[in-house]
């Protein structure tokens, strides 16, 4: 089998999986606590015997116990089936039966995702009894490579805000001060990663919603080409948009999580057929060819000078693991976006019963698509192809692009819900670019404010670049120890 191009069931299934993990029949130590481990470390511990999926279960609803009071970032907890499928797991190894890196796994998934027979909000009042009598595509996928679902995560009502401030359980609060907002709207998700309540977690990004808490929460943050894993299933903002992906502490269990991810859908009316390579290869490539290009606009005087010192010195860096860096322009987006009238379409049949029921910021940004035209909305469209083939011009030249994930620090939750328009605005500024080209993006750790807030480093590919993009994010990630840093929660 090439370990260019694999089928996901094979990769999971082969010994693939087995030599990018490092296993060997040799013994593993047991962890003081296990939820210190990396999904790429608590693979290979479970492969060997050394640690169960019952123990890894029981340690991470331990810690959800001991500090979500304080974070708010679940929703529901699924205990009972998470214990369940933990022994049912342990059972298919002892019978020699191994589905791959994330047999085992507790995984967490943004409450915007499908989960049959277990409630799923969106984050709103809205739905606040809603319960789906069938999974989405990817949580099938995550199943059927052997993850184990914990829970649902916090998020900003209906994904239509990058705060996690508003939210019908209330805000989610950022494992390094929880007076300031995890970013969102994938909050709970990046706080739960960060406060090591789950292995890793799925966010969905419209806007930035994976990258930004990535980079507010100091972990790992992916979002593939537009179409790569399939979004049936997940409570849409804008389907022209919209993206899925994983949130982790470090590049190489999201290279693991994104596996199982991708691959087309034939019912997923988004998902695009595209050859399907080893992810976790990409951690094995040189990026001593690669060539880097800065959009200076990214770089602008909006971005908080702690942010821009941070991510010149990571430049820095990656000039030593490259071939170079050169400045570049973005092709030219469109003054307006499908969001507002894709999400006025989905919401509407439920304005008319449920109107009083939105967080009144959510409720604004909503009503605002009430006024698309027919024609304009064809236009948007129009526009977001054209831009969607122009980039592919930039990488002509370069291969990847560097930025900063976020022009802003944290603001405090409190900050948040008085403005909440205005600090999404601010926020997805140097993310959202990345959506309308539906090219692959990352945010990695690359430092910290004065305050001790975690800043973010993006690095975006070509479509489908998403090897060399998962390649320089771990050079960079091995280079520096910022991933290494925790928060001090207790």
């Amino acid at each position: 089998m090439s370990i260019g191009t694999v089928n996901r069931r094979e990769f999971l299934a082969s010994g693939v999986g087995a030599l990018v993990l490092g296993v060997t029949e040799s013994s593993f130590a047991q962890p003081t606590d296990p939820t210190d481990l990396s999904i790429a470390a608590s693979s290979r511990l479970i492969r060997s015997g050394a640690l169960s999926p019952s123990e890894l279960v029981s340690a991470y609803f331990g810690r959800i116990s001991t500090l979500d009071r304080r974070l708010n970032a679940f929703v529901t907890l699924m205990e009972e089936q998470a214990v369940t499928r933990a022994r049912e797991l342990e059972q298919e190894l002892a019978r020699g039966e191994w589905r791959g890196p994330l047999h085992g796994i507790p995984i967490a998934l943004k409450d915007n995702i499908d989960t049959a027979g277990v409630l799923t909000t969106a984050g709103s009042a809205v739905f606040a009894d809603r319960i789906p009598d069938t999974d989405a595509e990817v949580v099938t996928r995550l199943m059927e490579a052997g993850a184990i679902i914990l829970g649902k995560l916090n998020m900003h009502e209906f994904a239509y805000g990058a705060t996690s401030a508003a939210s019908h359980v209330g805000p989610v609060r950022n494992p390094w001060d929880v007076n300031v907002i995890p970013g969102g709207s994938s909050g709970g998700s990046g706080a739960a990663v960060a406060a090591r309540l789950c292995a890793g977690a799925l966010g969905t990004d419209t806007g930035g919603s994976v990258r930004i808490p990535a980079a507010h929460c100091g972990i790992v943050g992916l979002k593939a080409t537009y179409g790569l894993a399939s979004i049936r299933g997940i409570v849409p903002l804008s389907v022209s948009l919209d993206h899925v992906g994983p949130m982790c502490r470090t590049v190489a269990d999201a290279a693991l999580l994104l596996q199982a991810l991708v691959g087309y859908d034939p019912a997923g009316i988004t998902s695009i057929r595209a050859a399907i390579p080893n992810y976790s290869s990409a951690l094995q490539r040189r990026t001593s060819t690669l060539r880097l290009g800065v959009p200076r606009e990214l770089f602008s005087e909006n971005v908080d000078p702690q942010i821009l010192r941070a991510v010149e010195q990571a430049l820095s860096v990656l000039r030593d693991l490259t071939a170079g860096v050169q400045d570049v322009e973005l092709p030219v987006r469109p003054q307006e976006s499908p969001v507002v009238a894709e999400a006025y379409a989905y919401h509407e049949e439920y304005l008319s019963e449920r109107r009083a029921l939105y967080n009144p910021s959510t409720l604004e940004r909503i009503v605002r698509g009430a006024n698309v035209s027919a024609a304009d909305y064809v236009e948007l469209l129009y526009d977001l192809e054209l831009v969607r083939k122009a980039i592919d011009d930039v990488f002509s030249d370069v291969d990847l692009l560097i930025s900063p994930t976020l022009a802003r620090l944290p603001v405090t939750i409190e900050a948040a819900q008085e403005s909440p328009v205005a600090a999404t605005l601010e926020l997805i500024e140097n993310t959202s670019p990345f959506n309308v080209y539906g090219t692959p993006a990352i945010s990695v750790p690359c430092g910290f404010s004065d305050e001790g807030w975690p800043i973010g480093l993006q690095i975006s590919g070509r479509a489908l670049g998403e090897l060399d993009v998962l390649a320089l994010a771990h050079a960079y990630e091995q280079a520096t120890n910022w991933h290494e840093r925790t928060p001090s929660l207790s």
